[in-house]
């Protein structure tokens, strides 16, 4: 009966740290002068998809955006990950985007392979570094940041969240 409770202590403890997000490392903690507060305009960037093409932040100009840094490894990560997909599903003819920038160790195959086994449809970009520090420090993951239209960021969020609060922030967004 000890063991049993010791277990379920374990469990919780175990679960509540992964809700509240996943350690960065310290090379993704480099720009403590980032200009990822709300209210700045959001840095532009190309990153390498999964399959080797350049994606652009300026891609997506004018529309409501969602970046989303995570890993592969990291629990509260791949809980939103569904979410992401509804909402590229819900809103993608409306003006809006998510994109996902690994920070993981992974390589882009082995990323390709994850997006696939969950779905992802929505452009995953491998991270080079600077990007995080750009929008750093990303010290815990997920880190996700809203950028609107006008390409500013409007919100920025560490630690898992659900479907909801994205979606509240993005129709008020779009609705602007």
């Amino acid at each position: 009966m000890l063991k049993l409770k010791y277990f379920a202590i374990a469990c919780a403890v175990a679960f509540s740290l992964s809700i509240m997000g996943c350690q960065g490392t310290s090379a993704q903690q480099a720009n403590p002068q980032s200009a990822s507060v709300e209210g700045a305009r959001a840095p532009d960037f190309t990153l390498k998809d999964i399959d080797g093409n350049d994606v652009s932040l300026s891609d997506f100009k004018g529309k409501v955006v969602i970046l989303a840094f995570f890993a592969s490894w990291c629990p509260p990560c791949v809980m939103e990950v569904p979410h992401f997909v509804e909402l590229q599903n819900q809103y993608k003819d409306k003006g809006f985007s998510v994109i996902g920038i690994s920070v993981d160790y992974m390589d882009a195959r082995g990323m390709k392979i994850f997006a696939k086994e969950h779905a992802i449809n929505y452009p995953v970009l491998i991270n080079d570094g600077k990007v995080a520090a750009d929008y750093g420090p990303i010290a815990s993951i997920p880190t996700t940041v809203i950028v609107d239209k006008n390409g500013l960021i409007a919100k920025r969020y560490i630690g898992y969240r659900d479907k909801e609060a994205f979606e509240t922030d993005i129709l008020e967004l779009l609705n602007k």
